[in-house]
């Protein structure tokens, strides 16, 4: 594991390095004091990660009322320091919420609720006083909120790293060092995994968006849970994308995540600033 986060750590400083000329198409450069007042300035509560309402079915089976559902994520992030702490971090609260609802059964019931909250240090990255991504170390728990059963958790100490390739060009990585303490999930990196990296890119226009996210599963062979994202922005004076979502693997959910999936689901995404966390 600590391997894994050594090589992390290369890869996202090789790219920084790589990165150091990042401008806008419009000519802007991401200046590091702009950066730095934007992180000062902006309002303490934000997005995290991306925020969606998705409804569709699964794929490469019979499609039943079981089988077509919809998954919605809410995500949210709130900084608690104004200043600065040492090595330039700021101290962010971090909380996201992922559900599984089948509208087409009777009662319509959630089925599966993921509870994600965590606590961690952010650091803005810049080579020649250029703004080329950041780096983020969070403690955080993720569970269901069942009992019996049916309870599943796991806490996680994670390292992230996002990198600006070019304007149109981001790279991310996340390793962690899990802490198991489901009694009924044990075995729950050899589906939800290990690490995880994904590549977004983002057309000229800023309208176009579109993402795939690997998460490899515990094991030697390539074993890994696939995630493509593909978003439309309706407006460049809105916050609003028309989005599409294939997930395939295991571990879409926490209650069902030694259960294969391969869903292919439709509907409305928000996005954070800059990009998306992974």
């Amino acid at each position: 594991m600590i391997r894994y986060i050594l090589t992390l750590i290369i890869i996202a400083a090789a790219a920084v390095e790589g990165a150091a000329q990042i401008v806008s198409k419009d000519g802007y450069y991401f200046e590091a004091d702009s950066v730095r007042r934007d992180f000062r300035d902006q309002p303490y509560f934000g997005l995290y990660k991306d925020n969606y309402f998705i409804f569709g079915p699964a794929i490469g089976q019979r499609i039943t009322k079981q089988n077509t559902n919809i998954k919605f994520q809410i995500s949210i992030a709130q900084r608690l320091t104004n200043a600065t702490l040492p090595w330039g971090t700021y101290l962010y609260l971090f909380y996201s919420q992922k559900c599984f609802w089948n509208v087409l059964e009777n009662s319509m019931p959630m089925t599966d609720l993921n509870f994600n909250p965590g606590i961690g240090l952010t650091k803005p990255l810049f080579v020649k006083n250029r703004y080329v991504g950041k780096l983020s170390l969070i403690i955080e728990h993720e569970s269901n909120g069942r009992d019996s059963i049916w309870s599943r958790s796991w806490n996680k100490v994670s390292l992230a790293a996002n990198i600006l390739v070019d304007p149109n060009l981001m790279v991310a990585g996340k390793v962690w060092i899990p802490i198991i303490d489901g009694m009924n999930n044990k075995d729950i990196m050899d589906y939800c995994g290990l690490y995880q990296v994904s590549v977004q890119a983002i057309s000229d226009n800023r309208k176009f968006t579109g993402s795939v996210t690997l998460v490899k599963r515990r094991g030697w062979n390539l074993n890994y849970n696939t995630i493509i994202e593909l978003a439309y922005r309706f407006s460049l004076k809105s916050n609003q994308y028309f989005f599409l979502q294939y997930y395939n693997g295991y571990g879409e959910g926490l209650l069902d995540y030694k259960q294969f999936h391969s869903q292919l689901r439709a509907g409305i995404v928000i996005k954070p600033k800059l990009f998306s966390d992974f």
